[in-house]
């Protein structure tokens, strides 16, 4: 049922998006900050006002197209309710001029498939071009479309805590629209948004947030009881915590990050998971004494590598407008460094996977390919093979290429290599 349209929803949603469109941090930041301070908005309320300013982010080239030279935070909320939302003139009345109403109507009839393909699509040009050059015309377009929709919300079955099926009857049994994913074992897909922080399968750890692309690097890994193995770039620690659970909790998992705060973030999700044997270090750079003293020991290794982040524009639609040539190719020369010192732990017949949420062959297969030919011994094993011996069925050859138009998750790219 829809949040019923006011002008006080109308002023918070102008107001925060204000703030988005000025801020240099990060929009989930920014919102999440807003709401703290706003906390007399109910849950409804909170979702139309983000998910309307977050379809501004998502569109903002051409909603700007359509906004007459007066590019405003008012106009642009204005046109995404009327153009993207489909509110009407009647719905819209309490917060609309007369003069905004002539402008709206000529708004919502502009010829938007006349617009430049950067623009209709929502791109920055660089980018535009970068996949125009690449992909044939109609895999940009339908790419673009599934990168410009709102993601939806997937979660992770811990299966030290419970099965799939236990968990899908139960949430089906209290009313969600919840589905097996399609390709992980252990996700399910919620065709709402339903606020989970509370949920008693949440507070008992049966249950994490997680992409289903996301756990698809986990079984990439593939990590089994009893073994040595690092997650390299561990971050919150939503893979660590999937690594733990193939490992039955047995054997060592260490979890490395250069950041106090997303290693703090790890902490009562580990507490909720069960896992005895993740082992949380802060790493002061990829050549940390912690890194050395593990060279040539561990069975596996993943790095998701720190990377431009528009793989998961359905969930960060303002990293698009942020990203520039210049950030990626910094960027890239990082992953460079990160892979080979991750590359230094793993010994002979370990595996080690290169990961990204990038769309970008800078960030993925430029990497890789370097990577292999300073390192003749390493050599790709078929992503393919490996997710198939585990029952996992997917479109994918060598290489792992997670696409959100082809495969309803966000934009991965994966490698799985072997030292001989």
């Amino acid at each position: 049922m829809r949040t019923r349209f006011s002008p006080a929803l109308f002023h918070h949603a102008q107001a925060l998006l204000g703030e988005l469109l000025r801020s240099t941090f990060p929009a989930d930041l920014v919102v999440s900050h807003y709401f703290r301070q706003h906390r007399e908005l109910g849950h409804g309320d909170r979702g139309f006002i983000a998910e309307t300013v977050f379809s501004v982010l998502r569109r903002k080239r051409s909603l700007s197209a359509r906004c007459a030279g007066e590019l405003t935070s008012r106009r642009l909320l204005l046109a995404a309710l009327a153009c993207l939302q489909g509110m009407n003139r009647r719905e819209l009345e309490v917060v609309l001029t007369e003069a905004e109403g002539h402008w709206l109507a000529q708004a919502k009839a502009l010829p938007v498939s006349e617009l430049p393909p950067a623009v209709r699509l929502d791109l920055p040009d660089w980018l535009y071009e970068l996949l125009a050059a690449r992909f044939a015309t109609d895999q940009v377009e339908a790419l673009a479309t599934a990168l410009n929709q709102p993601a939806p919300l997937d979660l992770r079955v811990n299966s030290l805590k419970a099965g799939r099926d236990e968990v899908l009857a139960r949430l089906q049994g209290e009313g969600l629209a919840a589905a097996p994913c399609p390709y992980s074992p252990l996700g399910i897909r919620l065709a709402s948004k339903p606020a989970l922080s509370k949920h008693p399968l949440f507070i008992n750890g049966s249950i994490e947030v997680q992409d289903e692309g996301s756990q698809l690097l986990g079984f990439l890994l593939q990590p089994k009881r009893g073994e040595m193995v690092a997650d390299f770039c561990a971050g919150a620690g939503g893979k660590t915590l999937l690594l733990g659970a193939l490992m039955r909790s047995q054997g060592r998992l260490y979890a490395f990050d250069v950041a106090d705060k997303r290693l703090a973030r790890m902490k009562p999700r580990l507490a909720r998971s069960g896992l005895s044997n993740v082992h949380p270090a802060r790493i002061e750079s990829e050549n940390d004494l912690k890194i050395k003293r593990l060279a040539g020991k561990l069975d596996r290794v993943l790095v998701d590598s720190p990377c431009s982040g528009l793989g998961t524009l359905r969930r960060n639609p303002d990293i698009k407008w942020r990203q520039t040539p210049a950030s990626v190719a910094e960027l890239s020369a990082k992953q460079t460094t990160i892979l080979a010192a991750a590359a230094r732990l793993v010994k002979k017949g370990g595996r080690l996977v290169y990961a990204t949420c990038s769309i970008l062959e800078a960030e993925n297969e430029a990497i890789v390919e370097a990577f292999l030919a300073q390192h003749p011994e390493f050599v790709v094993c078929s992503a393919h093979e490996i997710l198939q011996r585990q029952e996992i069925s997917i479109d994918c050859g060598e290489r792992l290429q997670l696409f959100p138009h082809q495969h309803g998750t966000d934009a991965f790219f994966a490698v799985a290599m072997e030292r001989q």
